[in-house]
């Protein structure tokens, strides 16, 4: 069985990705959570990956580093859980927008960082709205063209869908005003069982960390 090493679940946005794109496809997996900056986390990360980051996804002898990583390997071992979409045109763009998601929106990132147990309407998240705008984009123009048959991006759940749950998180975290499609499709994420279960154990951690410091031990 596989071993999926994260970090704390109230900020791990990194974590959220591979965990999700798991447990929602139902692919068996033991969970090792470390404290984001702890010795521990250092101790046990020194000798499994040269990035010193998780999310790190053990196989046997294997290790397999970074969130997008970690998802090929997994849909690569497991077609059937059909974490891409299996139309050619669906699955490219899928692909590519779990690359700009892995890369991109820097400033959504640092104006508004994951923390599934905080409200936090009153945040200034103006200097962010060029990234949130391009996100509903995202999110209607893809819903518009590849949603058939389903609530998610691509219809189905996807590895994109993984990708995109951090965001989902922080625009209720934050308050941040949607409605029609993006609003649905947000309830839809909110909706998965997996998604419940980790706002769940990231609720009971009751561990805090200093602002801005998870971003440097996750990839």
């Amino acid at each position: 069985m596989y071993t999926l090493i994260i970090g704390n679940k109230n900020y791990s946005s990194w974590s959220l990705r591979p965990w999700l794109a798991l447990r929602a496809t139902g692919i068996a997996f033991e969970e090792k959570r470390l404290g984001l900056f702890t010795e521990e986390f250092r101790q046990h990360l020194s000798g499994l990956t040269p990035a010193g980051l998780v999310p790190v996804l053990l196989d046997g002898d294997l290790a397999v580093w970074d969130s997008l990583a970690i998802c090929e390997y997994a849909a690569e071992q497991h077609p059937e859980a059909r974490l891409w979409p299996a139309d050619p045109r669906a699955r490219a763009r899928a692909r590519s927008l779990a690359a700009q998601m892995h890369s991109g929106f820097g400033k959504l990132r640092n104006v508004l960082p994951m923390n599934v147990e905080a409200r936090l309407p009153d945040i200034d998240a103006s200097q962010a709205q060029g990234d949130i705008d391009a996100m509903l984009a995202i999110w209607r123009d893809t819903r518009a063209e590849f949603g058939q048959g389903g609530p998610f991006l691509f219809g189905r759940f996807s590895i994109a869908d993984a990708f995109y749950a951090p965001i989902v998180s922080r625009f209720t975290t934050y308050g941040i005003a949607v409605d029609g499609v993006a609003r649905a499709y947000m309830d839809a994420v909110l909706a998965l069982p997996a998604m419940q279960q980790w706002t769940r154990e990231a609720l009971a951690e009751a561990t805090f960390i200093p602002e801005d410091e998870p971003y440097r031990t996750q990839r």
